[in-house]
């Protein structure tokens, strides 16, 4: 049960030691209590956990303008940051996490601003149709964050400039540019600041959960800079791409899917599994499931349906059963 609230603000617009104040307050989270941080990007695209940076990002003309590239603990797509967005992110222990009521903060602090807002049952909360805020999730050590941004008012050319989500992505949802399916809040507040929506949002914490919520202390800079450290990284942004020699590839109502695998002597020796899937740990579970089985498209698709954990859920199970219909599919090697 929620017994106290704190707030944090970041004062930097560094993407690296943002994400690394987020998971030293996440992981840092006391029992009985909800942590909410508050925190701008510059010119940044974050990606999430398992995503393939090139394939979401014009890479190399974005840093070049100097664009900066992020990638975050949790799973789904890429997001665009400027100084026009506030990002927020919620945590709490597993026992006390609740992502229906920190929503609620979201939807009540804005609608007090004078805008028509409405979640979707999608991670994501829209004005009139169209988006201004997208959330995303990771647990770890049995701490959990619900993160997201809020569009104040983004530079939607350079948004657009900087992300190149696959054309499928954009049909499945009606649209034919990342722009067209978004909107600022300032649409709605002509007059919105940080300041504004940052003390909306500070009252909206008190009321939903009414408690005061109290200044966090500043974390220690030695665990700050060793975090940022590695999130900063290129073996952390980037990733390792493997050689691979066989793929698959699909988008399902969930998130895309593409499989990578290296095969040597008939086994799959590597397996990536590159996805914008919200559920960044059972991503992770598949290509780990992968390694070390047979190159035969029936042994593979068992591997993928055994590796969703007890209990796991009607949603981990679909996505292993879409998973190993595409491997049925399109792998060669059906063993028929």
């Amino acid at each position: 049960m929620i017994s106290a609230l704190e707030y944090f603000r970041a004062e930097g617009d560094d993407p690296y030691e943002n994400l690394a104040l987020e998971k030293i307050l996440t992981l840092g989270v006391k029992e009985g209590e909800c942590v909410l941080f508050l925190w701008q990007n510059r010119d940044t695209v974050v990606i999430g956990r398992n995503q393939n940076a090139w394939e979401e990002c014009a890479l190399e003309r974005f840093r070049a303008r100097g664009g900066r590239l992020a990638r975050r603990l949790s799973g789904g797509g890429a997001v665009y940051h400027d100084l026009g967005n506030l990002n927020f992110s919620f945590a709490a222990r597993k026992e006390d996490y609740d992502p229906v009521r920190q929503t609620e903060v979201i939807l009540r602090a804005v609608r007090a601003l004078g805008v028509p807002a409405e979640g979707t049952g999608r991670n994501d909360i829209e004005a009139e149709g169209r988006k201004f805020s997208g959330s995303a999730y990771f647990e770890k050590s049995l701490r959990c964050c619900h993160h997201g941004t809020l569009m104040m008012d983004v530079d939607l050319e350079r948004m657009e400039e900087a992300l190149t989500p696959p054309r499928a992505k954009l049909s499945s949802r009606g649209v034919s540019s990342v722009r067209k399916r978004v909107v600022n809040l300032k649409s709605f507040c002509p007059s919105l600041d940080r300041a504004m929506l940052e003390s909306a949002l500070l009252e909206a914490f008190r009321e939903v959960y009414g408690l005061a919520p109290a200044q966090r202390s500043v974390p220690d800079g030695e665990e700050v800079r060793r975090e940022r450290a590695l999130m900063a990284s290129d073996e952390w942004i980037l990733g390792r791409r493997i050689p691979f020699s066989a793929a698959a590839e699909k988008r399902f109502p969930w998130g895309g899917v593409r499989l990578e695998m290296a095969v040597r002597e008939g086994s799959v020796r590597e397996a990536a599994c590159l996805s914008d899937a919200m559920d960044a740990d059972m991503i992770r579970m598949i290509a780990r499931a992968l390694e070390g089985c047979p190159y035969e498209s029936g042994a593979m698709a068992r591997r993928v349906l055994d590796a969703v954990p007890a209990p796991g859920g009607a949603q981990r199970e679909r996505m292993a059963a879409d998973v190993a219909d595409m491997i049925l599919e399109q792998v060669r090697g059906t063993g028929k």
